[in-house]
């Protein structure tokens, strides 16, 4: 190896050495005060509130009501709604 060389890469691996020289502050014992954050945010939004408040009162049920509306569905006696095309198909030349 010539001079030049040997000189580029002791450059080199001081260059890349450098960076070894600061130890990451996790290894030492110092954590980021917002780590695992965006987990704990993550895992409150999945939680369901086991005693939950609203403002309007849950509307009162009907039993009756309801088991009239199963007798219609066994007897087939459920209204039909209307059918609604959500697409339109056409036909014409593109243009171009």
């Amino acid at each position: 190896m010539t001079i030049k060389r040997k000189a580029i890469v002791l450059a080199g691996l001081v260059v890349t050495s450098s960076a070894c020289t600061h130890a990451d502050r996790e290894f030492v014992g110092v954590q980021d005060p917002g780590f695992g954050d965006a987990n704990r945010a993550t895992f409150a939004a999945m939680v369901i509130n086991p005693d939950p408040q609203y403002a309007d009162p849950i509307p009162p049920t009907s039993a009756e009501h309801a088991a009239q509306a199963i007798e219609r569905y066994r007897n087939d006696k459920v209204k039909q709604p209307e059918r609604i095309d959500t697409t339109e198909i056409s036909s014409g030349s593109g243009g171009n």
